[in-house]
């Protein structure tokens, strides 16, 4: 039995492993796609405070508010699990299933769309990406570092 919990420990420490995941401090900051500021998508992200990181996000369409988003992302039983709430509505959780240094994803299979969340970073550029868990029906935001 001893070996069994040695072994069972040795798993939930690796890299990455939602035992060990840490909120991904990186991607604090406030983010927008390219463009003018009338047609565009803007992040903010508030740094790790507490185990509790606050983000909201907004997108205009000629000059208007088209949509947006309130997010939060905690420690859930050892793991990071981000709350998406479009448009005010109720959050719907979507626990981290992998994190590396620079990259986050947040699946939740069971809803209908999205099904993953993704965060990475490609140098100094935050790349959103929601999907089907397969991968399929992606839709990408290359964000740039603002203010």
């Amino acid at each position: 039995m001893t070996g069994y919990w040695i072994a069972a420990a040795a798993l939930l420490a690796l890299p990455g492993s939602a035992a060990e995941q840490k909120l991904p401090g990186w991607m604090a900051g406030a983010w927008c796609t390219e463009g003018p500021a009338t047609d565009r998508t803007c992040e903010y992200w508030t740094p790790d405070s507490g185990g509790l990181m606050i983000g909201a996000s907004i997108t205009t369409k000629g000059g208007k508010a088209a949509s947006f988003e309130q997010a939060r992302i905690a420690p859930v039983d050892g793991a990071p699990v981000y709350f998406a709430s479009p448009e005010g509505g109720p959050a719907v959780q979507f626990r981290a299933i992998e994190s590396g240094p620079a990259s986050i994803t947040f699946a939740k299979p069971d809803h209908d769309y999205p099904q993953r969340v993704r965060y990475w970073m490609e140098g100094e550029v935050l790349i959103a990406e929601i999907a089907l868990a397969d991968g399929s029906k992606p839709m990408r935001w290359q964000f740039k570092r603002v203010g």
